[in-house]
């Protein structure tokens, strides 16, 4: 006697007849795709390009300082603090960009004498750091150092923020082409054809921080009116394509 599964049309001692059927149909669907995609992965060229694009520097970051010596930490301090408030009122007043502080420092003052070592002092220094255009940099800190300031710790020379955006995108367009030409040139001299990209990779896409410059004491350029002149400033990119064929 047969039977048949509930809500079946076949007997239910053929089903061990369908079942191995209906297995490798399916293993005969999967293993191609399988294989076209291991050979995706096998057959792949990885290439790196590189791109950079050279943009004029507009501004100026520019680092000051307050330093004041004395006999009592909270004299030094005080006077520091002082000129510090009258250094900040007056970058303020100029409508610089990105004003901090960036530094507070107190610190004995030794003097060594017969090999004995002895606190004669306190030296307080305070440090600012803020961005103005370059053409207006000389200026300014002429008038700095009136205002204050004793140090003019470091310069450096930087594009405006959208600027660089706008260069980051035409470096990773440079970097993502020539990827793509050192792939073509690779196809060509074997007589492959490429197929398409199967991976795309962003290693970087910045600007190099700039080199500072000019670290002197304020008092020497005091009295002369100090020459600021900006440059260009590159940013780098670059991507790595993963191509088949």
């Amino acid at each position: 006697m047969t039977t048949a599964l509930p809500g079946s049309q076949f007997p239910q001692r053929n089903l061990w007849k369908i079942l191995p059927l209906a297995m490798l149909l399916c293993v005969n669907f999967t293993l191609p795709t399988l294989a076209q995609e291991k050979e995706k992965l096998w057959r792949t060229l990885s290439v790196s390009g590189r791109g950079v694009e050279t943009i004029p520097t507009t501004l100026a970051q520019v680092s000051l300082g307050v330093e004041i010596q004395g006999k009592t930490a909270q004299e030094v301090q005080q006077e520091a603090a002082r000129r510090s408030s009258a250094l900040v009122a007056f970058l303020k007043s100029q409508n610089v960009e990105k004003l901090q502080t960036t530094g507070i420092r107190l610190n004995p003052v030794y003097s060594y004498t017969n090999n004995v070592q002895r606190i004669t002092g306190y030296a307080a220094n305070n440090t600012v750091s803020f961005r103005i255009p370059t053409d207006k940099a000389g200026t300014l800190l002429d008038d700095a150092v009136k205002a204050g300031a004793t140090e003019i710790n470091g310069i450096s020379f930087v594009a405006n923020d959208g600027a660089i955006a706008s260069a980051q995108k035409q470096a990773l367009k440079k970097a993502t082409q020539d990827a793509q030409q050192q792939a073509d040139a690779v196809f060509s001299a074997l007589g492959f054809k490429s197929k398409e990209v199967v991976s795309i990779q962003v290693n970087n896409a910045s600007a190099p921080p700039p080199p500072m410059f000019l670290r002197v004491e304020a008092a020497k350029v005091a009295d002369a009116s100090t020459p600021v002149v900006g440059g260009e400033q590159q940013v780098e990119a670059s991507v790595t394509l993963q191509i088949s064929y």
